[in-house]
């Protein structure tokens, strides 16, 4: 398995397959651990992610690992995450279909590789991506889905979005991303 993602990796570093590779400061493969368990999947690389090489190491990535931690995971022990598309947009714009369709054998490749039971779909352009039929995060999360080789995705909100929704009020963004969290948790469990 480690073999097989390390190969699609060096393949995926040296991509020229679109016009982010020109742009890009470094591939953004992914980050936390490659299990077969728990996988979550993001837009695209931000800020930090291009300097460092790394999903979800800005504040939205530090709001992630809390929310993580607040139910007993970890990206160094639970988590695979990888992004949609593995290089940054300029000015963290939505990817363009043909970017998208660029990236698409690399997160192809790590979900076949893995076979995540669960995956989290995090954010609008990775629902779009896993789940094209459905539209807008808002109505989506928190629900199951049939993903593939009998996995169950979940779309979640972006913790980029709650940074920018601070309530903590019953049915803000938040809240719900609370009751996901502790729901992700009970199926995390159920697995062995």
């Amino acid at each position: 398995m480690y073999e097989e993602l390390e190969n699609i990796k060096e393949k995926c570093l040296s991509c020229q397959k679109c016009t982010l590779a020109k742009s890009r400061n470094k591939v953004v493969f992914s980050g936390g651990i490659p299990n077969s368990k728990l996988m979550l999947i993001g837009e695209a690389p931000g800020y930090w992610e291009d300097q460092k090489g790394v999903p979800f190491v800005g504040k939205a990535g530090q709001l992630l690992d809390k929310i993580l931690e607040c139910v007993g995971l970890s990206r160094e022990k639970d988590v695979y995450i990888c992004n949609t598309i593995k290089c940054r947009p300029p000015e963290n714009r939505n990817p363009l279909p043909e970017e998208k369709l660029a990236c698409e054998e690399y997160l192809k490749a790590q979900i076949d590789i893995l076979k995540p039971r669960i995956i989290l779909v995090c954010g609008n352009i990775a629902l779009n991506t896993m789940l094209p039929n459905e539209r807008g995060i808002t109505r989506a999360r928190g629900k199951w889905f049939d993903g593939p080789y009998g996995s169950k995705m979940m779309p979640i909100f972006h913790p980029s979005y709650l940074l920018r929704n601070d309530s903590k009020e019953k049915g803000s963004p938040k809240w719900l991303m609370w009751q996901d969290i502790k729901e992700i948790k009970k199926e995390y469990d159920k697995l062995n």
